[in-house]
Formats: C-alpha cells, sequence, structure tokens
C-alpha cells in the first residue's frame, strides 16, 4: 500500500496536520507525515524539516539557515520537490496550510507526474489558484475557516479532504494504455482546420492529444513530456511566444520547447497563429498599441496584428529553442498564411510581415542531420500543409 504523504509546517499547523492523519488512517490508508517548517520545530514527524532540507542542492543550511522568511520558504519548496523526487511511494499528497504552505507544497507537487493524487487544503484556494495549480492535476479546497486551531469548521474541512487523500491512494485509479503512442499537437481556433485534418491523417497510427495554446495549455502538454506521458509533438500553433514577448494576455514561458530539449522526442513544428496577440475585451488593450490593426474574435478576446519587428523577433526566438534540440526536428513555414485571419482578404493578410517571420527563421536556422526546414506553398489549413505536415512526421517517426 502506497501512503499518503501529509505535508505541512508542524510549528505552526500541528494538530491539524495530525488530525488529518488520524483520519486517513482510521480510513485504512497508511501515513507519512512531512514536516516542512522553516522555524523552529520540536514535533515529532516521520520526516523532520532537517530532513527534507538536506535535499537542497545546497544542503540543509541553505533552508534552515535562512534569517529571511521568503528566502527560506523557496529554499525548503526546493528541498521538498527533491525530496519528493527521491520517493517512489507515493500513494497520494495531502496538503494543508496559509500562504507559505501552499506556495511550498504546491511547488513541490508540480513536479510530481500527471495522475499521482495531489490535493491541497489552503486558505488561498478561493482566488486565483492558476500560480499554485499551473499545468498540473493539482486539487484546491478552500479552508473557509482559517488553519489556526481545531473547530467545527476545519474539522469538517480537513476531514473530507483527509478521506478524500486516503480514497485516492487506496483506490488508485488504472492505468490505461492505447496500443498507439501519444502525440500532442497544439491548436487554436485559427489553427483548428490544420489539426483537425491532420488528427484524421495520423490518428490511425497515433493518439491523439490536442492542446489550446493559450499559456497554460502548452504548459500542460510539456509537462506531460517531462512526465513521459508524450513520445512526440505536432507543435502546429506556437502562438504563445508572440504573448510572451509582447505582453499578450495568453503567454508561454521561457521554458517553451524545454521539454523537448530535455528529453529529446520528435517534434514537428509551425508557426501558426503567431500574427496575433491577444488581449481581452477592448478596453483592456495597452494605451501603447493605439492606432493598431486590432481584431473583436468575440467581446471578451480582441486580438492585435503582430509587425515586420515582432514577427523577426517571434522567428528569431523560436529558431533559438529549436537549435536546442538534439532529437529529431522539423520546422514547416506555410508561405501563404499562418492563421485563418492571415489568409489573402482576412483582416490580419500581411505579407510583409510574415516575410520578416521568414527570414529571420531562415537565417538563424542551425543545419544540423536530424533537423529540417521546410518551405510549403500553401496557406497553414490547407489540406495540401496538413498533406506535408503528415508525410514529415511519418517520415521523423518511422525513419521512412
Amino acid at each position: 500500500m502506497k501512503p499518503v504523504y501529509v505535508i505541512g509546517t508542524c510549528d505552526t499547523k500541528d494538530a491539524e496536520l495530525r488530525y488529518a492523519a488520524r483520519c486517513i488512517t482510521q480510513a485504512g490508508a497508511a501515513v507519512v507525515l512531512v514536516d516542512i517548517s522553516t522555524g523552529s520545530s520540536r514535533a515529532q514527524a516521520d520526516v523532520t524539516p532537517a530532513m527534507v532540507a538536506s535535499h537542497h542542492p545546497d544542503g540543509a543550511a541553505a533552508v534552515l539557515g535562512q534569517s529571511d522568511r521568503g528566502l527560506a520558504v523557496s529554499a525548503m519548496a526546493k528541498a521538498l520537490s527533491s525530496y519528493l523526487a527521491t520517493r517512489h511511494d507515493i500513494g497520494a499528497v495531502l496538503g494543508l496550510g496559509g500562504g507559505g504552505n501552499t506556495a511550498m507544497v504546491t511547488a513541490a507537487m508540480r513536479t510530481l507526474p500527471i495522475g499521482v493524487p495531489k490535493l491541497m487544503v489552503s486558505t488561498m484556494a478561493s482566488g486565483n489558484v492558476a500560480p499554485y495549480v499551473g499545468p498540473t492535476d493539482i486539487m484546491m479546497m478552500y479552508t473557509v475557516a482559517d488553519i489556526a486551531g481545531m473547530n467545527t469548521i476545519t474539522r469538517a474541512v480537513i476531514g473530507n479532504a483527509a478521506n478524500a487523500a486516503a480514497g485516492m491512494a487506496l483506490n488508485a485509479a488504472p492505468v490505461t494504455s492505447s496500443e498507439k503512442p501519444a502525440v500532442g499537437l497544439t491548436m487554436f481556433g485559427v489553427t483548428t482546420p490544420a489539426v483537425t485534418e491532420l488528427r484524421r491523417l495520423i490518428g490511425d497510427s497515433w493518439e491523439c492529444f490536442v492542446f489550446h495554446a493559450t499559456g497554460t495549455g502548452g504548459q500542460c502538454m510539456e509537462k506531460l513530456v517531462d512526465s513521459g506521458l508524450l513520445a512526440a509533438i505536432v507543435d502546429l500553433t506556437t502562438t504563445e511566444i508572440a504573448d510572451h514577448l509582447f505582453g499578450g494576455v495568453l503567454p508561454c514561458t521561457d521554458d517553451r520547447l524545454g521539454a523537448v530539449i530535455r528529453k529529446g522526442i520528435p517534434w514537428l513544428g509551425s508557426v501558426g497563429a503567431v500574427d496575433m496577440i491577444n488581449f481581452g475585451a477592448p478596453d483592456t488593450v495597452p494605451e501603447r498599441h493605439a492606432g493598431r490593426k486590432l481584431h473583436s474574435h468575440n467581446p471578451q478576446v480582441t486580438l492585435m496584428r503582430t509587425t515586420e519587428a515582432e514577427n523577426s523577433a517571434i522567428g528569431s526566438w523560436l529558431v533559438a529553442r529549436i537549435n536546442q534540440m538534439t532529437g529529431p526536428a522539423s520546422l514547416l513555414l506555410p508561405l501563404r498564411g499562418v492563421s485563418a485571419l492571415d489568409a489573402p482578404g482576412e483582416p490580419f493578410h500581411d505579407p510583409a510581415a510574415d516575410q520578416a517571420l521568414f527570414a529571420a527563421i531562415r537565417s538563424n536556422w542551425h543545419a544540423k542531420p536530424n533537423h529540417r526546414l521546410l518551405e510549403i506553398d500553401a496557406h497553414i489549413n490547407d489540406a495540401t500543409f496538413a498533406e506535408a505536415c503528415t508525410k514529415e512526421f511519418q517520415a521523423m517517426t518511422t525513419g521512412a
């Protein structure tokens, strides 16, 4: 039986953590109590702060020797992540706490593979939880009352969370597998025809997982790559880079494509929807963009056409990441347009901006035996482009 790891700061939350542990034991599951106090803690825990801190890359002193609480919390989060990475017996992880606890525990939870049960009982769970959850399957439960002593509310909330964690540990979801390898594809509304056709063409041989390129979508896809759950990527829609570089609301991070670089899996990509930067309602577009070409996608989404200079920067950034890949990599350029809005007659049609993008890619591309830059005389949503992608993807993944 894999135990539930109950994690929190025993110097301030000892009674609550032990109550959770008792509930889990009563439910029939095993428990490992992990104390991540950064102050002085004399609590008896299965795993002490010193034991966790010893997993910090710079040693325990980097965690427990900090006089600044913020630095100590950050260091403990890193140590906890390293500690959990050494454990191969995790049935579930249950965290309890306020802001500091939530930051530490969820940072470590985010490093665990998708599918490992992760439940955080937090005073922060009723607000914006994106910084805590990120691209992972963390469940957040709001405490209602603060975790500052046992009472009718905390007993109910913590008890429910403990029983849920015990249930997940005792009844692990069956690991299903397809006979087909898994491939991740990125899509936006303006590249849907391309991805739909690709799924049709490769779906008999590959299990397709489509990710909406909303910043978090790309991060989720790469989390699955890091977790070993995707065997290849068809990254047609790299629009998150535009938002990342130029202040849009759906950005990737600096680590976009990092999982592919680390894992060396086959990557086939394109420049889908890099002709746009995303904002919210029209009145959310920054004043500095007055006079720019805008398009209302819907009342809550306003798109801004990228300029020649922006496209050049996007192309350079993308190629710099591709050049770091060690595995097979192919980038296909749709010379007649990169999104539904960039086709002739559509509001973002701008051949000069597209050419600036393509020129930056060509000039920065590093030739390698297993890297190919292909230019396709088609629009990204043309069937001929999907066919070219399919042919290249099959060659990359089969060696044909």
